[in-house]
Protein backbone atom coordinates (compact mmCIF):
# COMPACT_ATOMS: atom_id res chain seq x y z
CA UNK A 1 0.00 0.00 0.00
CA UNK A 2 1.19 3.43 -0.70
CA UNK A 3 1.60 6.05 1.91
CA UNK A 4 0.60 8.77 -0.55
CA UNK A 5 -2.83 7.34 -1.07
CA UNK A 6 -5.33 5.97 1.40
CA UNK A 7 -6.14 2.99 -1.23
CA UNK A 8 -3.85 0.32 -3.04
CA UNK A 9 -3.17 0.81 -6.60
CA UNK A 10 -5.54 -2.46 -7.16
CA UNK A 11 -8.27 -1.35 -4.46
CA UNK A 12 -9.65 -5.05 -5.05
CA UNK A 13 -6.71 -6.79 -4.34
CA UNK A 14 -7.33 -9.42 -1.12
CA UNK A 15 -4.12 -9.14 0.45
CA UNK A 16 -4.09 -4.90 0.90
CA UNK A 17 -7.51 -5.74 2.31
CA UNK A 18 -7.57 -4.54 6.30
CA UNK A 19 -11.16 -6.11 6.69
CA UNK A 20 -9.62 -9.88 5.36
CA UNK A 21 -6.59 -9.11 7.99
CA UNK A 22 -9.07 -8.14 11.03
CA UNK A 23 -11.48 -11.31 9.64
CA UNK A 24 -8.38 -13.92 9.63
CA UNK A 25 -6.82 -12.48 12.60
CA UNK A 26 -10.62 -12.49 14.36
CA UNK A 27 -11.03 -16.37 13.16
CA UNK A 28 -7.75 -17.60 14.27
CA UNK A 29 -8.03 -16.09 17.38
CA UNK A 30 -11.32 -17.60 18.29
CA UNK A 31 -9.59 -21.20 17.20
CA UNK A 32 -6.74 -20.77 19.61
CA UNK A 33 -8.92 -20.32 22.04
CA UNK A 34 -10.46 -23.41 21.55
CA UNK A 35 -8.57 -25.65 22.98
CA UNK A 36 -8.21 -23.89 26.83
CA UNK A 37 -12.29 -23.62 26.46
CA UNK A 38 -12.89 -27.19 25.78
CA UNK A 39 -11.70 -27.62 29.13
CA UNK A 40 -14.28 -25.66 30.65
CA UNK A 41 -16.97 -26.89 28.34
CA UNK A 42 -17.29 -23.17 26.66
CA UNK A 43 -17.57 -21.61 23.51
CA UNK A 44 -15.69 -18.21 22.71
CA UNK A 45 -19.25 -16.51 23.28
CA UNK A 46 -20.34 -18.29 26.00
CA UNK A 47 -16.69 -17.22 27.59
CA UNK A 48 -16.85 -13.37 26.63
CA UNK A 49 -20.95 -14.10 28.94
CA UNK A 50 -19.13 -15.50 31.39
CA UNK A 51 -15.99 -12.84 31.70
CA UNK A 52 -19.25 -10.01 32.07
CA UNK A 53 -20.63 -12.09 34.90
CA UNK A 54 -17.33 -12.74 36.65
CA UNK A 55 -17.02 -8.76 36.55
CA UNK A 56 -20.42 -7.85 37.01
CA UNK A 57 -22.93 -10.62 38.54
CA UNK A 58 -26.18 -9.74 38.70
CA UNK A 59 -26.32 -7.55 35.57
CA UNK A 60 -29.37 -6.89 33.25
CA UNK A 61 -29.45 -8.90 30.08
CA UNK A 62 -29.70 -5.56 28.68
CA UNK A 63 -26.38 -4.23 29.66
CA UNK A 64 -25.02 -7.51 28.64
CA UNK A 65 -25.92 -6.95 25.17
CA UNK A 66 -24.28 -3.91 25.05
CA UNK A 67 -21.05 -4.66 26.60
CA UNK A 68 -20.78 -7.73 24.14
CA UNK A 69 -22.11 -5.49 20.90
CA UNK A 70 -25.00 -8.44 20.92
CA UNK A 71 -28.55 -8.28 20.23
CA UNK A 72 -30.92 -10.04 21.87
CA UNK A 73 -32.11 -12.49 19.27
CA UNK A 74 -28.16 -13.56 19.53
CA UNK A 75 -27.67 -13.18 23.30
CA UNK A 76 -30.99 -15.42 24.53
CA UNK A 77 -29.68 -18.34 22.58
CA UNK A 78 -26.46 -18.02 24.21
CA UNK A 79 -27.97 -17.62 27.81
CA UNK A 80 -30.25 -20.46 27.34
CA UNK A 81 -27.54 -22.86 26.93
CA UNK A 82 -25.23 -21.48 30.05
CA UNK A 83 -28.48 -21.69 31.97
CA UNK A 84 -28.92 -25.40 30.46
CA UNK A 85 -25.46 -25.94 31.83
CA UNK A 86 -25.82 -24.91 35.55
CA UNK A 87 -23.45 -21.71 35.26
CA UNK A 88 -25.90 -18.75 35.16
CA UNK A 89 -29.67 -18.57 36.07
CA UNK A 90 -31.85 -15.75 34.76
CA UNK A 91 -34.46 -13.97 36.83
CA UNK A 92 -36.65 -10.83 37.27
CA UNK A 93 -34.84 -7.42 38.34
CA UNK A 94 -36.31 -7.00 42.35
CA UNK A 95 -35.95 -2.86 41.14
CA UNK A 96 -37.97 -3.45 37.76
CA UNK A 97 -40.03 -6.58 37.03
CA UNK A 98 -39.84 -6.03 33.30
CA UNK A 99 -35.70 -6.55 33.32
CA UNK A 100 -34.32 -9.28 33.21
CA UNK A 101 -31.30 -10.33 35.82
CA UNK A 102 -28.21 -12.35 35.16
CA UNK A 103 -26.87 -14.85 37.62
CA UNK A 104 -23.91 -16.93 38.23
CA UNK A 105 -24.74 -20.44 39.87
CA UNK A 106 -22.45 -21.63 42.20
CA UNK A 107 -21.06 -23.86 39.42
CA UNK A 108 -20.73 -20.88 37.33
CA UNK A 109 -18.42 -19.07 39.99
CA UNK A 110 -16.78 -22.01 40.43
CA UNK A 111 -15.30 -21.97 36.84
CA UNK A 112 -13.44 -18.65 37.41
CA UNK A 113 -10.91 -20.15 38.75
CA UNK A 114 -10.09 -22.68 36.41
CA UNK A 115 -10.56 -19.93 33.47
CA UNK A 116 -8.29 -17.88 35.46
CA UNK A 117 -5.38 -19.50 33.46
CA UNK A 118 -6.59 -18.67 30.06
CA UNK A 119 -5.78 -15.39 29.17
CA UNK A 120 -1.96 -15.97 30.45
CA UNK A 121 -2.32 -19.03 28.02
CA UNK A 122 -3.74 -17.25 25.11
CA UNK A 123 -0.91 -14.49 25.58
CA UNK A 124 1.84 -16.86 24.98
CA UNK A 125 0.41 -18.04 21.76
CA UNK A 126 0.08 -15.04 20.69
CA UNK A 127 3.75 -14.28 20.78
CA UNK A 128 3.31 -10.17 20.91
CA UNK A 129 4.40 -8.14 23.34
CA UNK A 130 2.21 -6.49 26.12
CA UNK A 131 2.96 -3.21 24.22
CA UNK A 132 1.99 -4.64 20.55
CA UNK A 133 -1.31 -6.28 22.05
CA UNK A 134 -2.40 -3.01 24.17
CA UNK A 135 -1.88 -1.35 20.93
CA UNK A 136 -3.92 -3.98 19.22
CA UNK A 137 -6.90 -3.88 21.54
CA UNK A 138 -6.50 0.16 21.77
CA UNK A 139 -6.55 -0.01 17.69
CA UNK A 140 -9.65 -2.40 17.58
CA UNK A 141 -11.52 -0.67 19.86
CA UNK A 142 -11.26 2.69 17.90
CA UNK A 143 -11.94 1.18 14.59
CA UNK A 144 -14.75 -0.42 16.18
CA UNK A 145 -16.33 2.95 18.27
CA UNK A 146 -16.05 4.56 14.50
CA UNK A 147 -17.44 2.11 12.46
CA UNK A 148 -20.41 1.30 15.33
CA UNK A 149 -21.83 5.06 14.67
Amino acid sequence: MHMSSPLPENPLCLDDQVCFSLYSAANAMVRAYRPYLEQLQLTYPQYLVMMVLWERNGISVKLLGEQLHLDSGTLTPLLKRLELKGLVCRGRSQQDERMRELALTEAGQALREQAMSVPLQMFCRTGLAPAQLTELKQLCDQLWSQLAE
